[in-house]
């Protein structure tokens, strides 16, 4: 039976060592012991499932670009994993114990490296498809409809996983044909477009300050200006009133002599003084 098993390609240091592990490590090494497994699952799938000959995919797992880069094969089927009782290794289990394992590995062989690796996007893309794309009509609707169950898709984080056949053959198909960028290119593109749509319809709803407060205008009465010494008399004048103590109407006021009267009293006074 097929299998999927998950490495780090990219660099993260645990307890003083990097333990990545990238398709160019594993080419190099050429076989590789799969240590570090702290998954009960994934430790019983190597333990007792696991057989020699068993194909592999190796998948880049928690990077930028996840994926299926190359194929792989058992040549040591399940045995303890000492690393597991080393102090100094990342995965260390003080819990365990050399009589009594609790946790094994399986040996894993190199094969070829796939010209076009199919990503986690391209088969997910697969996967919420309602029909067999035209660029990958090659794989079949078996392939198609077997991509759909892998667990990849619905228990993604499990390191290691089984393959059905049928998903293993169209993974491969897949990897050796490729002609599938342009699925993942138009997906993200959608997604960009649908994003930037959605950018600019908010920036047309919203004001073009939002973070600015919005404050209630006040309204200031406007103080009055000063009246002149003029006018505050003759506003006095106009506000006696009009009836005198008896509460008679005064119809008529006074009227103030003009020069003219005044110089003929005087006149008249001056005249009978001679007389």
């Amino acid at each position: 039976m097929p299998w999927l098993m998950k490495a780090e390609p990219d660099s993260r240091v645990v307890k003083g060592k990097d333990v990545k592990f990238s398709v160019d490590d594993f080419e190099k090494l050429g076989v590789s012991p799969w240590d570090g497994v702290r998954n009960h699952e994934a430790k019983k799938i190597m333990k007792e499932r696991m057989k020699l000959g068993d194909k592999v995919l190796f998948y880049h797992s928690n990077c930028k670009t996840p994926g299926v880069f190359a194929i792989a094969e058992i040549v040591k089927e399940g045995y303890p994993d000492y690393t597991a009782w080393d102090e100094k290794h990342p995965y260390y289990d003080a819990k365990t114990k050399k009589d009594d394992p609790t946790w094994f590995m399986v040996d894993v062989k190199f094969i070829e490296r796939l010209p076009y690796p199919p990503t986690l996007s391209l088969i997910k893309h697969i996967a919420t498809s309602t029909s067999l794309p035209d660029e990958i009509s090659y794989i079949g609707q078996e392939g198609f409809d077997a991509i759909k169950s892998m667990q990849l898709v619905n228990r993604g984080r499990l390191s290691v996983q089984p393959v059905e056949q049928i998903a293993f053959d169209a993974i491969i198909q897949l990897g050796n044909k490729g002609g599938w960028d342009d699925l993942v290119d138009s997906k993200a593109k959608s997604k960009v477009k649908s994003k930037t749509e959605s950018v600019e319809t908010n920036s047309e709803t919203k004001p073009n300050n939002p973070s600015a407060k919005q404050t209630k205008q006040k309204c200031i009465p406007t103080k009055p200006e000063p009246e002149s010494s003029k006018d505050q008399i003759s506003n006095k004048m106009d506000s006696k009133p009009t009836t005198d103590t008896t509460g008679k109407s005064i119809s008529k006021l006074k009227k103030s002599p003009s020069d003219a009267d005044l110089e003929g009293r005087r006149r008249s006074k001056r005249i009978k003084e001679h007389a």
